[in-house]
């Protein structure tokens, strides 16, 4: 009786070497993607800072912060 119930569990086979494949490839695209998300938003940044000039702007006023 043992042996009928490790029938199924020997019959069942890991493909390690695309498990390894897959694994790397799959951690290289996300690294080489956040690398790239990291680079696009760093470029935005500088960017987004020249704005187009459409004539005299008024100037920036900062608001102190309020206390209770």
């Amino acid at each position: 009786t043992e042996s009928y119930a490790y029938l199924d569990q020997s019959a069942f086979y890991y493909d390690y070497e695309t498990l390894r494949t897959t694994g790397v490839i799959l951690g290289v695209v996300m690294f080489v993607a956040g690398i790239l998300i990291a680079l696009s938003k760093k470029c935005k940044c500088s960017k987004a800072s020249k704005s187009p000039v459409e004539g005299p702007q008024p100037p920036k006023t900062e608001v102190p912060p309020q206390t209770v």
